[in-house]
């Protein structure tokens, strides 16, 4: 099987299979938590380099207050509860999104949680926290054009490569596959420079309902597709 070096998942129906098991929102969010653990650790058994999550939108801060302050304490009690077994798996953990937006305490378990994984080197976990693609493009321009009017570089010196280097993460290679849950097909403003050209593989489960066995499945439909790039 041919396993994809970097794969970005759209973590969709958490609410929807709260409700379907006649349970408030933020026990979806909390059965959610639980499939990231095991697909975190499936993708890093599978030999995956990349792995990132769309984990909070820069869209979500319109959701109810109610539920804003539950993703909040769950994504406190993830960062306190799981960054030793990151790290035990040799697990990175970085993020992607304007994080100047999360709650302090937020912020200084993330700085923590960069410190204790900063040397691991067997997968990136990437969560995409207050993220938004439309964002991250308008930020890249801005940071080019202030290099231009301070003629640090010439309107000429801009293509491709100069833009991707303008990213959030210039280091991280294009996603080659995208997954996203619940039967959902649109990618809601996540990594609109990056998709290009991955494919997509859209699953029926809600994200709670997302096993590591799913997951194989989705790598087995990537594997059986001819990636032309444009080409013949």
């Amino acid at each position: 099987m041919d396993i994809p070096k970097h794969i970005a998942i759209i973590m969709d129906g958490n609410g929807r299979w709260a409700k379907q098991n006649g349970m408030p929102r933020y026990k979806g969010h909390h059965e959610g938590a639980k499939a990231v653990k095991k697909i975190v650790k499936k993708a890093r058994e599978l030999g995956v380099s990349y792995l990132t999550l769309y984990t909070f939108s820069s869209e979500n801060w319109n959701r109810p207050e109610i539920e804003i302050k539950a993703l909040m304490r769950l994504l406190e009690e993830y960062l306190k509860s799981e960054v030793k077994d990151l790290k035990e798996q040799g697990i990175k953990l970085r993020t992607i999104g304007d994080t100047s937006k999360l709650p302090k305490s937020i912020l200084k378990l993330l700085e923590k949680s960069y410190e204790e994984t900063k040397n691991c080197n067997d997968m990136e976990l990437v969560l995409a926290l207050s993220y938004g693609g439309r964002d991250e493009i308008i930020d890249a321009t801005k940071k080019i054009a202030k290099q231009v009017s301070e003629s640090e570089i010439s309107i000429d010196d801009i293509n491709d490569k100069l833009f991707s280097n303008s990213l959030y993460a210039p280091d991280i290679p294009d996603p080659e596959l995208m997954i996203r849950t619940s039967n959902e097909q649109r990618i809601s403003n996540f990594l609109l420079w990056q998709l290009s050209y991955s494919e997509f593989v859209f699953v029926d489960e809600l994200w709670p309902d997302f096993t590591p066995e799913i997951f194989e499945h989705c790598l087995e439909e990537y594997s059986s597709r001819k990636r032309r790039f444009g080409k013949v």
